[in-house]
C-alpha cells in the first residue's frame, strides 16, 4: 500500500489515494497503527482521497487514536494539493467533499505545483446543541468553566467540529514545565458539557490581528497546527470583541491567514501545504 506524507504548518498526516487504489478495509485500526511516531510512520492521523460524484475528490480523516473526524482544514489543503499535484484534477480552483460538506479551495500554483491555498470553511456553527456543547449561549462566550480550581472562560464554535476557545496569559507559551495544555487540554477535551469531546485552542491576544494559539487536539493531542482551530480562534475573537474579523494567527508549526467575512459569514483559511515523502506500508 503506498501512501503520501503531508503537512499543513506541522499538522502532519498520512494520505491514500484512493481514487485509483482501493480504500483499506479498517481505516481506523490502520490510523492507529500508521500514526504511532515510533513505531509506525509518525502522524497526526490518516486521511483518504476518494472518489465523489458531488466534487472533485472526497476526504475521509482520521485521527491518531483511530477517530474519524468531521473535518480538518490543514489537511484539507493537503488534500487540494495531491489532488492538483498528482493529476486527479488539474484545476487552480477545486471542491472537496467533506463532513462539513463541499468546501471550495482556491489555489496558489508555482512551477506547476501548489505551495499554499485559500479554503472558503463555510458558515461557523454557532448553535450551542449543533456544536454540540452544553454551555449555555448561542454561541457560548465567555463561559465559566472550573476544572481543578483553575478558571476558564470559553468561547464554543463549530467549523464542521467542535472547538474550544481559552484565551491565556504568556506562561501557556514557551516551554513551560510542567505543561498546562497537557495539564488542561484533555479534561477540557472530555469534559462532559461536550458530548461528543471538543478540540480545545489556548490563545494569547496580541493586538486586534494577530494572536499566537496553542491546541490540544480532539484524538490526537498537541498538535502543532489545526486549520479548523484557527478558524474558530478568529470567529471567537470577534464575539468575545478581543481581535477583528481579520487575523493572524501564529501556531507552533507556522502561521495562518483567517479572514471571518461580513458580507457571507464564512470563514476563508490561507496557508501552505507541503508534500514530505512517498513511501510503501505492508499489507
Amino acid at each position: 500500500m503506498y501512501f503520501t506524507k503531508m503537512h499543513g504548518i506541522g499538522n502532519d498526516y498520512i494520505y491514500l489515494d484512493c481514487v485509483r487504489n482501493p480504500e483499506p478495509a479498517n481505516p481506523a485500526e490502520l490510523s492507529r497503527i500508521i500514526s504511532d511516531r515510533h513505531f509506525g510512520v509518525g502522524s497526526d492521523g490518516l486521511i483518504l482521497i476518494c472518489k465523489s460524484n458531488r466534487a472533485d475528490a472526497r476526504m475521509r480523516m482520521f485521527n491518531a487514536d483511530g477517530s474519524e473526524s468531521e473535518m480538518c482544514g490543514n489537511g484539507l489543503r493537503c488534500v487540494a494539493k495531491y489532488v492538483y499535484d498528482h493529476g486527479i484534477a488539474r484545476k487552480p480552483t477545486l471542491a472537496i467533499e467533506t463532513g462539513r460538506g463541499v468546501l471550495t479551495v482556491k489555489l496558489e500554483i508555482h512551477n506547476d505545483r501548489v505551495t499554499r491555498a485559500t479554503v472558503n470553511m463555510g458558515e461557523p456553527i454557532l448553535n450551542a446543541s449543533a456544536i454540540p456543547t452544553k454551555l449555555p449561549g448561542d454561541p457560548p462566550v465567555n463561559q465559566l468553566l472550573m476544572i481543578e480550581g483553575h478558571t476558564f472562560l470559553l468561547t464554543c464554535i463549530s467549523m464542521g467540529n467542535p472547538h474550544a476557545v481559552a484565551y491565556v496569559d504568556d506562561s501557556w507559551f514557551g516551554q513551560p514545565d510542567p505543561d498546562p495544555v497537557v495539564r488542561f487540554g484533555p479534561l477540557i477535551e472530555h469534559h462532559p458539557v461536550f458530548p461528543r469531546r471538543t478540540n480545545v485552542h489556548f490563545v494569547k491576544v496580541h493586538s486586534p490581528t494577530e494572536v499566537t494559539m496553542r491546541t490540544w487536539e480532539r484524538g490526537s493531542g498537541i498538535t502543532l497546527a489545526c486549520g479548523t482551530g484557527a478558524c474558530a480562534v478568529c470567529v471567537a475573537g470577534v464575539l468575545s470583541e478581543r481581535t477583528g474579523r481579520k487575523l493572524l494567527a501564529h501556531l507552533p508549526g507556522g502561521d495562518l491567514e483567517l479572514h471571518w467575512s461580513e458580507q457571507d459569514q464564512c470563514v476563508y483559511k490561507t496557508g501552505p501545504a507541503t508534500e514530505v515523502f512517498t513511501g510503501e506500508w505492508p499489507g
